[in-house]
């Protein structure tokens, strides 16, 4: 079993296979791993391109809202379990899993194979050796005004921030929720989940991908004010400019390198 501390950093997947011969070789797969907290951004090829015309929750379509609903994102905390290793999810853009993320892994010509507890699938995972696994650090986050679960993530000049929604969805997908969704509103709100993941260089953080498009190509910009937690610049769903108030309520490593080279006013 590779030790838990040797498996930090950004995690790409080149497959993803099933007993029946399915083959999943085209999704755009992002695992960030730190110490023990992990994000994952899962994105179908055909949705890359598709949404310029999206600058805020409120200019999804429905046609938007089905793509989108396609994509998978969870983050929480990685563990190590009776010989297995778990991928706790404390946020899910799906609908909650009837059984938990359990799966094998082990090293197989250079490639990390994870397998499912039953067999169900495997996956092959590849680390660039060339990115900084280290230093990790995470905040846990809980939102001040409606308690919904968040983190922020840095592995190396690489990170991700995670945001739940209010509620969860029903059905068992998120495309089904999506097409049973009353009006247009409802089906936008059941998209307002965030993950995205980014990288740390001179002008910022800049966020690269993300399962909410108008995101992307964009900086996080946020701030530890002292006493009042972590606050983080967004829009609401209309696009109007709001400061998320984030309580952090957990920790790991260091933390200072969550905020350094991004102090900016707002």
């Amino acid at each position: 079993m590779p030790d838990i501390s040797t498996l930090t950093g950004l995690w790409t997947r080149s497959l993803k296979a099933w007993p029946d011969g399915r083959r999943d070789t085209t999704t755009n797969v992002t695992w960030l791993q730190g110490v023990s907290t992990f994000a994952d951004l899962r994105q179908p090829p055909q949705n890359a391109g598709q949404f310029g015309h999206v600058t805020c929750l409120h200019d999804l379509t429905m046609v938007d809202c089905e793509k989108l609903a396609a994509q998978q994102a969870f983050a929480g905390t990685f563990q190590a379990r009776d010989g297995n290793y778990e991928w706790v999810r404390s946020i899910d853009f799906q609908p909650p899993r009837a059984t938990p993320d359990i799966g094998r892994l082990y090293w197989q010509d250079g490639i990390l194979v994870e397998e499912g507890l039953q067999g169900e699938y495997i996956e092959h995972w590849h680390r660039d050796p060339l990115l900084p696994a280290q230093p990790c650090a995470a905040f846990t986050l809980r939102d001040k005004e409606d308690g919904r679960w968040g983190c922020l993530l840095r592995t190396g000049g690489m990170f991700m921030y995670a945001r739940g929604r209010l509620g969860s969805p029903a059905g068992a997908t998120l495309a089904q929720a999506v097409a049973a969704a009353a009006s247009l509103p409802a089906a936008q709100a059941l998209l307002d989940f965030e993950i995205s993941f980014g990288l740390i260089g001179d002008g910022g953080w800049l966020i690269t991908r993300s399962t909410l498009p108008f995101r992307e190509n964009t900086f996080l910009r946020h701030q530890l004010s002292a006493g009042e937690g972590l606050h983080v610049a967004d829009l609401t769903p209309a696009g109007a400019p709001q400061t998320r108030i984030w309580e952090t309520i957990g920790r790991e490593g260091d933390t200072s390198i969550l905020l350094n080279g991004n102090y900016e006013s707002f």
